[in-house]
């Protein structure tokens, strides 16, 4: 498995839901102790919890996209069996990766429960496989939950499968053992079983108490594990140490003890910490400036945009009343923040022949959008005397046209750039067990024109375990990602891209990008993508074309015999609930043809989270365990973490293996996350920033 890591600190955060309070099962998601609740933390909800229950130590993270849907993936390492032969894994306990997941199909009223339908072990290799219905009912300081289970879960299997009148089909459960698929032609088959408890919010807020009655009687476990069940009733408690930390402790099977840790926060909900490292924004002077605009010293506004505004500017022009910034932001991640700094520095600088500010923000040179605040409204919002939804209604964003202006200043470019920061590498799930790598690493950027540019990165090994990496995965296909050991082992310098790049807008909504060099750690060659996205639509329609060869093991400037043309077509589009939809379709690094979907929620402060499937003409056996890419991945604003602003984010990607069918290029840059600003809604979303 690939487990890509940013670090992302979980931060305090109040609790939002009422009592009893909503806290996670063993295995991961809302629930009791081994059994889950039809309960659903808050949107937003990113829970990390760890547990012992021998012989299982599992480890899970969930999330809450949307009120109604959960998300959990999970490592399950099985203590008292191997992974594999002691030459291909030596010590090493067995470890299991699956997905779970939860949908609630009723919502609570006052005579009706929740009702929920959920799924465990779906992605994965079925060692735990589930699915069930559940249904809560609170009453004062009581939730009670009952249900109906299939596979783990109803092992005991005390009634007759009631799909078995359907179809004779149901009443047998095939293995899935090892097969790493969807899982699907096994649901609801078996004899399922009965299970529910309650848990009890006690006096003290800080403690909760669960009783659960399982519908699992021990004797199917996985890898033919032997344990003893002297009771179904488990209990335990719930000690809430801070508001984002949990500890758990409970009596399972009537001989074991259970201890676990659980740490959670809300992005969508949660208060970024204050940027106290941020400068004061220019506070509105009394009066208007008298200067005339030929006597401003537009050097010195350039230079103010840019430290208090986080413009980088290219100019700045006059059409009749309005002052116009052409300019790159380069500092806040949130559009409407860099505007009200920005108009606060214009108005301390201009007479009042200026009634508009306009900023035009633009990425490489690629005009993206304008937003044009009216003057007079904004210093009225700024001195308190409007609300803010005054200035939100009269506040313009358009799209980035060409025009006769007067320029007023222009400044030259600033050529070269550069950066040092730790990078961090982790590798988990296979044979060779919990493999990491911190490096120093330094990027540096030169550009030729705003539009055309040479970028590079250099990465030196501080410390890692990798000498303990031996597998290599078997393979059907071309080794385009199999071959991962070897560029992670032999070079302690590598150099994961040195690329040159140049974008130019080919119409009003359309833009393309050339680029060529070494494009990611284990591809180098050229490509082309192009886009159109038309500004304050909710869909956009993208391609690239690239002609790659494979590099050698140690990321210098070698490469080796396999090459190959890849690319796809992409169609993106806005769905309800602030969620996004990508779906591609083209030829991937093996050579295999096939398709993409991913579907991703954003929350309103930029935090996003998401899941992706791809199925190619790869066959099950080419592909080899697992059957298909799949996985799921969370993007979190460093400027929700920090002090200060930033536009950079913390990418934490699950893949539950690596494999070489449908492996996409990794490029470091492209065009729809380029021109996320053309998407109107983030703005008005966090309009409110204006003033900050």
């Amino acid at each position: 498995m690939n487990f890509r890591f940013a670090a992302v600190f979980l931060l305090p955060v109040g609790l939002a839901h009422a009592e009893p309070r909503i806290t996670q099962s063993d295995f991961g998601g809302t629930g009791l102790l081994q059994t889950p609740t039809a309960r659903m933390a808050p949107a937003g909800e990113l829970s990390v919890n760890a547990n012992r229950t021998e012989p299982y130590s599992r480890y899970s993270v969930s999330l809450q996209p949307l009120d109604w849907l959960e998300g959990s993936f999970r490592y399950t390492a099985i203590t008292n069996r191997a992974y594999g032969s002691e030459a291909l894994s030596g010590s090493q306990s067995y470890k299991d990766k699956a997905v779970d997941a939860k949908v609630r199909l009723w919502q609570e009223s006052h005579w009706l429960p929740d009702v929920a339908l959920g799924f465990r072990d779906i992605g994965g290799t079925g060692l735990f496989s589930s699915e069930y219905f559940v249904a809560n009912k609170r009453y004062d300081n009581f939730d009670f939950s009952a249900g109906i289970a299939w596979g783990y879960l109803g092992n005991r299997g005390d009634i007759d499968n009631p799909l078995g009148y359907v179809s004779d089909r149901f009443d047998t459960r095939p293995a899935l053992e090892g097969t790493g698929d969807v899982n699907s032609g096994s649901y609801f088959r078996g004899k399922p079983s009965f299970f529910g408890g309650v848990s009890y919010q006690t006096p003290w807020d800080r403690l909760s108490l669960k009783l659960e009655y399982e519908g699992n009687d021990y004797k199917h476990e996985p890898k033919d594990n032997v344990i003893k069940q002297d009771s179904p009733i488990n209990f335990g408690a719930v000690f809430k140490v801070a508001d984002s930390v949990d500890i758990s402790a409970a009596w399972e099977r009537g001989n074991t003890a259970m201890f676990g840790v659980t740490f959670h926060t809300n992005f969508a909900s949660r208060k970024a910490p204050a940027k106290t490292y941020d400068p004061t924004p220019e506070p509105l002077p009394a009066k208007m400036p008298t200067t005339s605009m030929e006597q401003v010293d537009w050097a010195n506004v350039s230079q103010r945009l840019q430290q208090n505004a986080g413009y980088k500017v290219e100019r700045i022009t006059q059409r009749d009343s309005e002052l116009i910034v052409y300019g790159e932001q380069q500092r806040y991640f949130h559009s409407s923040k860099a505007v009200g700094r920005a108009s606060r520095v214009l108005d301390n600088s201009v007479n009042d022949d200026i009634n508009w500010f306009t900023v035009v923000n633009k990425r490489y040179d690629l005009p993206l959008e304008e937003t044009s605040v009216p003057r007079e409204t904004f210093r009225e919002v700024i001195n308190n005397e409007e609300p803010v939804l005054s200035l939100h209604r009269t506040t313009e964003i358009n799209p980035a046209m060409p025009r006769n202006e007067k320029t007023l200043y222009s400044e030259a470019p600033q050529h070269f750039s550069y950066g040092v920061g730790l990078g961090f590498k982790q590798n988990v799930g296979g044979p060779d067990g919990l493999l990491y790598q911190f490096s120093a690493d330094a990027d540096a950027e030169y550009r030729f024109n705003r539009s055309t540019w040479w970028s590079g990165l250099l990465s030196a090994n501080l410390i890692n375990n990798f000498d303990k990496f031996t597998y290599d995965a078997p393979s059907g296909l071309p080794r385009v990602r199999t071959d991962l050991r070897r560029y992670l082992t032999e070079s302690e310098v590598t150099m994961p891209m040195f690329q040159l790049s140049h974008t130019e807008q080919l119409d009003k909504d359309l833009y393309g990008m050339v680029y060529g060099g070494y494009l990611e750690s284990m591809f180098a060659g050229v490509g082309g993508e192009v886009l159109f996205r038309p500004t304050g639509e909710r869909w956009s329609v993208g391609a690239d074309l690239n002609y790659v060869r494979q590099r050698e093991f140690d990321q210098g400037f070698g490469l080796r015999d396999y090459s190959v043309v890849t690319g796809h077509v992409t169609g993106y589009t806005d769905l309800p609930y602030d969620m996004l939809a990508a779906v591609s379709v083209g030829r991937y690094l093996a050579g295999d043809w096939g398709g993409t979907m991913d579907i991703s929620r954003e929350f309103s402060n930029g935090v996003r989270v998401g899941a992706w499937a791809t199925i190619t003409t790869a066959s099950s056996a080419e592909y080899g365990e697992g059957s298909f890419d799949k996985g799921l991945y969370l993007s979190i604003p460093f400027d929700e973490m920090m002090s200060m602003s930033t536009m950079r984010r913390a990418n934490l990607v699950w893949a539950p293996l690596t494999r070489d069918g449908g492996a996409r290029l990794n490029r470091g840059y492209q065009l729809h996350s380029m021109t996320d600003s053309r998407d109107d809604d983030m703005f008005y979303r966090n309009f409110e920033k204006i003033t900050e």
